[in-house]
């Protein structure tokens, strides 16, 4: 089962090892919401090498909230596989159009991710395990 939502970051905001655990905590809330209180364990994440993902407190959250991490690929520290697989056919999505505003542009692109099959995302995720 798919699911999307948008956490939109606010202008100026320095994500943080307190920032991050924040969002962490509102992924889960927003996977019992999504998921009717269904299954919130086991939940993967891809970090890069960004201080405050691999923070000791992070990993202690992580490992709190029964969520899991992938290992980012070797070959592309400073590149996310997951940029290149979501990124292209979203590109197609929004190019040529105008938005009045950042909700209008969150509306649309979780629209988008909505719309997407459980096999784009696994299809994705299919990739990057097999390179780490």
């Amino acid at each position: 089962m798919a699911f999307s939502t948008l956490i939109i970051f606010p202008k100026g905001q320095t994500i943080n090892m307190e920032y991050y655990l924040s969002l962490l905590l509102q992924s889960k809330d927003i996977l019992k919401e999504k998921r009717l209180m269904k299954v919130t364990k086991g939940v993967l994440f891809l970090h890069d090498s960004a201080p405050a993902h691999w923070a000791p407190a992070t990993q202690k959250k992580l490992a709190h909230l029964d969520f899991h991490c992938l290992d980012h690929p070797p070959y592309s520290p400073d590149l996310a596989p997951l940029d290149y697989h979501f990124f292209s056919g979203l590109k197609k999505q929004l190019k040529g159009r105008h938005f009045s505003s950042n909700a209008e542009v969150s509306a649309t692109v979780e629209t988008w991710l909505d719309g997407q099959p459980s096999e784009f995302f696994f299809e994705w995720l299919t990739k990057v395990t097999a390179v780490g």
